[in-house]
């Protein structure tokens, strides 16, 4: 395990932007991440796949990288297949190799960037199913105490990209292993979009293969063009807000969310005309407003003064205030884009 000092973070984080951190490790086993976590450091960060994660600044602290792999079967159940994986895993290789062995059931979650071990930080989901239907457990290393405790998914409190590793265990908890639990026998969930089309009958990998499809047309690579992928999230207002909203735009999407209302944050912005807008070397991009992308040049002060532009713009058009879902990380830890641009 070697400490590496003055560490530049540009190569782990899909935006692409430079940032430096005072020490940075990178650890395959739990020993090592114990080991790791006894240093010496005025703050901590852990880093998975750094798919949904800004750096602001450069960071005044120890910069943990997971990279702990392996998965673990058991087919044992009639009900399920029980799948543990560790959190180093690449969460898109790891749909694709479920779908080798036959355990359907993540197919709506291809091609989500990251690492296993920040599913349920963020509970991803896509194409109506969250990681929450079918997260067993979580695996959670106590940082004080050194020692490893399950989760159950009530105790991970998930909600819309939304879970008590976010809040309440941010800075007192990493994330080891995640179970999964498959249920049999499989059923479809093509209710969203562009998979209603694909009828009853189909498949796990049909599925798997038009989510892919419509992702690839949807957003950019960010190996071509760094981006977080979807940058803010989709709002939720009362009722009475949306009906006004309504009024005057009739053809606005947008879904129930218990007894809200669920906007579509890329509409609203599509609908400020903001899409291709650039500021430096950060830019809406032009086919998917609700992703901003580093054209090549762009720095972290670029991408948060156009993220500031997107977010004041669609206030003063819908009253709708946007907040980010990327993750903003500051000189002294997690930020926010308010405190980033008072800063």
């Amino acid at each position: 395990m070697q400490i590496l000092k003055n560490h530049n973070l540009k190569p782990y984080t899909s935006f692409g932007v430079d940032a430096y951190a005072s020490q940075f490790v990178t650890v395959t086993t739990l020993s090592e991440l114990k080991l790791a976590l006894q240093l010496p450091a005025p703050q901590r960060l852990i880093l998975g796949g750094g798919s949904n994660l800004l750096f602001c600044d450069d960071f005044d602290g120890l910069v943990i990288r997971i990279c702990l792999t392996g998965i673990t079967v058991n087919e044992a159940a009639e009900d399920a297949v029980y799948l543990h994986v560790a959190a180093g895993e690449n969460w898109h290789e790891f749909v694709q190799w479920t779908l080798a062995q036959g355990y359907d059931g993540l197919e709506n979650l291809a091609l989500i960037p990251g690492v296993v071990g920040a599913a349920p930080v963020q509970n991803i989901g896509a194409y109506g199913v969250e990681l929450k239907d079918v997260c067993d457990y979580v695996d959670v290393l106590d940082t004080d105490t050194l020692m490893v405790r399950r989760y159950t998914p009530a105790e991970c409190r998930f909600g819309y990209r939304d879970s008590i590793f976010k809040g309440e265990l941010k800075d007192s908890a990493v994330i080891t292993a995640v179970g999964i639990k498959l249920h049999k026998p499989w059923i479809a969930k093509i209710n969203y979009g562009p998979l209603a089309s694909l009828g009853d009958k189909t498949s796990a990998l049909a599925i798997f293969k038009q989510v892919c499809l419509t992702r690839q047309q949807k957003l950019p690579d960010p190996n071509k063009l760094g981006n977080a992928g979807s940058f803010f999230k989709n709002p939720i207002i009362n009722k009475t807000q949306f009906n006004a909203i309504a009024a005057l735009h009739p053809n606005i999407p947008h879904y129930p969310a218990g007894g809200d209302i669920k906007l579509a944050a890329g509409w609203l912005i599509d609908q400020c005309a903001l899409k291709g807008y650039q500021q430096g070397g950060a830019q809406v991009h032009t086919e998917q407003a609700l992703v901003i992308v580093n054209t090549g040049t762009a720095t972290a002060g670029d991408i948060v003064a156009l993220a500031k532009h997107i977010q004041t713009t669609v206030q003063a058009r819908f009253g709708v205030e946007l907040q980010h879902e990327v993750r903003f990380m500051g000189r002294d830890g997690e930020t926010n884009l308010a405190e980033v641009c008072r800063g």
